[in-house]
């Protein structure tokens, strides 16, 4: 099984460097296209639209089925950051989005779990919006191994994408995490099955 894991994942490696050489898009130095049908997106470097600085990046539609999307990621090991509250934030541009688009952070732990997720699904980008500033927050487990992240946008439109910023924040910012953690009791409970 392992094995055959290792073969899908080297295949989706090359059929994404495929996409890449064959594409007219510009994607920019340390990302990399997915998402359910990456190649119904055009996603590039913008050099005459951009919130702050001379460029930004753009994910557009070409002809996607419904439920489809396309993101932007990056994908980054999880030590520097364990026991830590990280946030995602940057700015966001649409125009005629028909499904959706935002950032989106996945925390992943050993064995494939997945430790934490938000994707703006519940505060989703739609329509045509200027320039505006979003964040996600979640917390990085001790027993994680990779933080997932990029952009996305679901069915049709156009987004513009620009000044990430991936940072260690404090308590007192709240989470914003769209996956149910299980609170742990905080003592042993019902020993002698009694109760």
């Amino acid at each position: 099984m392992k094995k055959i894991i290792v073969a899908l994942f080297a295949i989706a490696i090359i059929l994404t460097i495929f996409l890449i050489a064959n594409s007219n898009n510009q994607i920019p130095n340390g990302w990399f296209p997915a998402g359910s049908n990456p190649s119904e997106y055009e996603m590039g470097i913008d050099n005459s639209t951009f919130q702050n600085g001379q460029s930004c990046v753009y994910i557009k539609s070409k002809n996607p089925k419904e439920n489809e999307f396309g993101t932007l990621m990056q994908m980054i090991g999880a030590e520097n950051y364990l026991g830590e509250r990280l946030k995602l934030s940057g700015y966001i541009k649409s125009e005629d989005v028909k499904g959706w688009s935002g950032f989106w952070m996945r925390i992943d732990g050993y064995n494939n779990q997945q430790l934490g997720f938000d994707n703006m699904r519940g505060r989703a980008i739609k329509g045509t919006t200027e320039w505006k500033k979003y964040e996600i927050v979640l917390d990085i487990p001790l027993n994680s191994k990779s933080i997932n992240y990029g952009l996305l946008l679901g069915g049709e439109g156009k987004v513009w994408f620009d000044n990430f910023q991936l940072e260690k924040v404090d308590n007192s910012v709240s989470v914003t995490n769209l996956k149910k953690v299980k609170e742990l009791p905080n003592k042993p409970m019902n020993l002698d099955f009694e109760e």
